[in-house]
C-alpha cells in the first residue's frame, strides 16, 4: 500500500503554535510575535525552517558522512581478517579430499593384488599381480566368473582439478617422476604445491 504523503510544517513553528495555544487559554488568541503566513513561506526572514515533504508510515533515516565512514572500515578491517581465514579453511578442506581420495585408490590397487594373490585373476608374469591402470580398476575384471570392479570412478585430484594422477609401477624408482607402464603399484598427486604441514602433495 502506498503511504499517504503531505506537506507538513516545520518542527520549530510547531512548537511555537502549541505553545502559543496553551498559554492562550479558551479564548486561543494570536499571541504576539507569532508568525504570519508570509513569515512562515519566508523562512529565512523568521529564522524558522522551511515547510517539510513527509509520508505517512515512513520514518526518516540515513547515515551521516561519519557513520558511513566508519561502517566502511569496520567492513574492510573485518575482510583482511575473514579472508585468510576461509582460504586457510578451503586449503584444510581440499588435503582433507586428497587423503581420502589417495587411500580409496592404493585400496582398490591392494584388493585387486589380493584377489591375484589368491588365482581369482589371471594375470601377465610383470605385473606382480598388480593392475596394469586405475581404468581397469573401474571398469572391473572377472574373478571366479564374476565381474568385479574395485573402483567406483577415478576421483578428481582437487589441487589440480583434475584426475592427472602421477602412476608408478612395481618397476620404477620410488622417486621416479615417469611411469613404466609394467603395472599399476602406486598413485600421488601431480601438484607441486605445499601442503599445510610444509610437506609436498606429490610425496603423499
Amino acid at each position: 500500500m502506498t503511504p499517504a504523503c503531505r506537506i507538513a510544517p516545520p518542527r520549530s513553528f510547531r512548537t511555537f503554535r502549541a505553545r502559543a495555544i496553551v498559554s492562550a487559554g479558551p479564548h486561543r488568541t494570536k499571541p504576539t510575535g507569532a508568525p504570519n503566513a508570509r513569515s512562515v513561506r519566508d523562512g529565512a526572514e523568521t529564522g524558522v525552517p522551511d515547510a517539510r515533504f513527509v509520508c505517512d508510515g515512513v520514518e526518516e533515516q540515513g547515515l551521516t558522512l561519519v557513520e558511513l565512514i566508519v561502517t566502511i572500515a569496520i567492513l574492510a578491517v573485518l575482510s583482511t581478517v575473514v579472508y585468510p581465514i576461509a582460504r586457510f579453511q578451503v586449503k584444510r578442506y581440499k588435503e582433507h579430499v586428497l587423503r581420502d581420495d589417495l587411500w580409496m585408490m592404493r585400496h582398490a590397487i591392494d584388493a585387486y593384488k589380493d584377489a591375484a594373490d589368491r588365482g581369482g585373476i589371471r594375470i601377465k608374469i610383470d605385473s606382480f599381480g598388480y593392475p596394469p591402470d586405475l581404468e581397469t580398476l573401474v571398469k572391473g575384471v572377472e574373478v571366479q566368473q564374476h565381474k568385479v570392479k574395485f573402483l567406483r570412478e577415478i576421483p578428481m585430484d582437487p589441487m589440480t582439478g583434475k584426475t592427472d594422477w602421477v602412476m608408478r609401477s612395481m618397476q620404477d624408482e620410488p622417486d621416479s617422476d615417469s611411469w613404466g607402464g609394467e603395472n599399476l603399484f602406486d598413485v600421488h598427486s601431480s601438484s607441486q604445491g605445499t601442503a599445510l604441514d610444509g610437506t609436498k602433495y606429490s610425496t603423499w
